[in-house]
């Protein structure tokens, strides 16, 4: 088994010494970075918000004028009978749910768990911001 060893390692070192060291080009360097840059390029997009701020405030526009609109003109004669109204949904939605009873961990999860993706999603939103600030 030695003698294979030997065999191999002197066959190895006779190509080693045949063979010539290989050198790159002389543009080798400028090719490179040449990549380099169209990479670079192409990471530098512009932030682009999927809901651009004029939508957003149109957004927030049309809802503060929603709630003027029904704070000043919703006061009228039919005041009595939207009262029914909601008292007869509000009986049929505690009917409906009078017979669920939840434990108390169980309604500490349901009040905990958005408060805390809110929190993670606040984290995460400044862990990236910051990872790809350019």
């Amino acid at each position: 088994m030695k003698e294979s060893d030997k065999n191999i390692e002197q066959l190895i070192e006779k190509m080693m010494a045949e063979d010539k060291l290989q050198s790159p080009s002389i543009d080798f360097t400028s090719k490179i970075m040449a990549e380099v840059h169209v990479l670079e390029e192409k990471k530098l997009k512009a932030y682009k918000p999927l809901i651009s701020k004029p939508v957003w405030i149109s957004i927030g526009l049309a809802i503060v004028i929603l709630v003027i609109y029904i704070s000043l003109f919703s006061v009228s004669q039919n005041d009595f009978e939207i009262e029914k109204v909601g008292k007869l949904y509000s009986d049929k939605i505690s009917n409906t749910f009078s017979g669920i009873h939840f434990s108390k961990n169980t309604l500490y999860a349901i009040l905990i768990v958005p408060f805390m993706i809110l929190v993670q999603i606040g984290i995460l939103k400044n862990y990236f911001d910051k990872k790809y600030q350019l």
